[in-house]
C-alpha cells in the first residue's frame, strides 16, 4: 500500500512552551510524580523556536498552548506572556490558561483571562483518586463540589471552552458536568489517559468514553498516549486511537503532540506519523478534520490561522 500524504495543514491541539525565567516551579526545583518517570530532559527552555525545530516536515499551521503549571500566584500573567510570544514567532494561536474554579479567585482570574485575546479557554485538573478502585463522587475540589460548579458556571460568561484532564474513572462526573453545563464546550484532554492497557483496563476507559461522549458538548484530544520506559509505537497505540475516534466520531477528535512532554516517548514525526498510519482507513476530509479542522473549530481559530 502506498504511504498516506501528510495533512495539508495540520493545527497541534495541545502543546507548551516555556522560559525558565519564569516560575515554573515542576520545572526548576520541584519534582512531581509523572507517568512517564524521569522527565529532568525536558527541564530546559522551550520556546517557539524548539518547537518548530521538533515539528519540521509537518505542515504546522497553528497551535494551541495550554497552561504549564507557572506558580499558580501568576496564572494572570502566564496568558498575556504567551500573547506576547506569540505576537514576536507566529505561535502559539491560541492560548488555554488555567483557573482553580473553587478558589474565591476564580471570577476575577476569569476576568483577567478575558482581557487577553489569545484566551480560547481553561484547563483545570479537578481532584482526582489515584486508581479507578478509589473513585469516589462528591470530594472536595472534584467536578461534584458546589463550589467548584460555582466558578465554572462562570466559563459561559465568556465564551471559555474547558480542558479536562483527570483520569478516565472521573469522566462519569465529566458527562453530568457537560449535561448541566450544555453552552460550555468540555473537551477530555491526553485520550482521558488510559495508562492500564489490561483488558479490564482498556474496557473501563471504553465504557468511560462511552459515558462523557453521550454528551453533545464533548470532544477529546488523542495525545499523552505514551507508555512510561517505551518508546512510542503505533503498535502499542494504534487501538486507543482508533477506539477514542470510534466513541468520539472523526468530527470531536483532535491531534495533538503534548510537546515538549511527549519528547519524553518519541519525537514528532514518530507521534505524527502513527496518527497518520491508525487512520489509513479514514476518509482524507476526516484525516484533515483530525489533524486541522476540528482543533479550528473548537478552538475559534478561524481568526488566528
Amino acid at each position: 500500500m502506498m504511504p498516506l500524504p501528510r495533512p495539508r495543514a495540520v493545527i497541534d491541539a495541545h502543546h507548551h512552551v516555556w522560559d525558565l525565567a519564569n516560575d515554573l516551579p515542576w520545572l526548576k526545583h520541584e519534582r512531581i510524580p509523572f507517568r512517564y518517570g524521569d522527565y529532568s530532559e525536558i527541564c530546559r527552555d522551550y520556546m517557539p523556536a524548539d518547537y518548530r525545530r521538533d515539528t519540521g516536515g509537518w505542515s504546522v499551521v497553528g497551535s494551541v498552548y495550554v497552561e504549564a503549571e507557572w506558580n499558580r500566584a501568576l496564572a494572570a500573567e502566564e496568558p498575556h506572556w504567551v500573547g506576547r510570544i506569540a505576537a514576536e514567532h507566529g505561535l502559539p494561536s491560541a492560548v488555554v490558561a488555567w483557573c482553580d474554579f473553587a478558589s474565591v479567585e476564580a471570577e476575577a482570574l476569569l476576568a483577567s483571562h478575558a482581557s487577553a485575546p489569545i484566551v480560547r479557554g481553561v484547563r483545570h485538573k479537578p481532584a482526582a483518586a489515584a486508581s479507578a478502585g478509589e473513585a469516589r463522587r462528591g470530594l472536595s475540589g472534584s467536578m461534584d463540589d458546589p463550589d467548584w460548579r460555582r466558578g465554572y458556571a462562570l466559563m459561559e460568561r465568556h465564551g471559555f471552552s474547558y480542558d479536562l484532564q483527570t483520569p478516565w474513572w472521573h469522566l462519569d462526573a465529566a458527562a453530568d458536568l457537560a449535561r448541566d453545563f450544555p453552552r460550555t464546550q468540555l473537551i477530555v484532554n491526553h485520550t482521558g489517559l488510559p495508562a492500564d492497557r489490561s483488558p479490564e483496563g482498556l474496557a473501563g476507559w471504553r465504557r468511560a468514553l462511552e459515558t462523557v461522549a453521550a454528551q453533545p458538548n464533548t470532544a477529546i484530544k488523542i495525545s499523552g498516549i505514551g507508555s512510561s520506559g517505551q518508546p512510542w509505537s503505533v503498535q502499542a497505540n494504534g487501538l486507543v486511537i482508533r477506539d477514542a475516534i470510534a466513541i468520539f466520531g472523526a468530527e470531536r477528535c483532535m491531534f495533538a503532540s503534548n510537546f515538549p512532554v511527549d519528547r519524553l516517548v518519541g519525537d514528532f514525526d514518530t507521534i505524527y506519523s502513527g496518527f497518520l498510519i491508525a487512520t489509513a482507513d479514514r476518509t482524507e476530509a476526516e484525516r484533515n478534520s483530525l489533524f486541522h479542522d476540528n482543533a479550528v473549530r473548537f478552538y475559534r481559530l478561524q481568526e488566528a490561522v
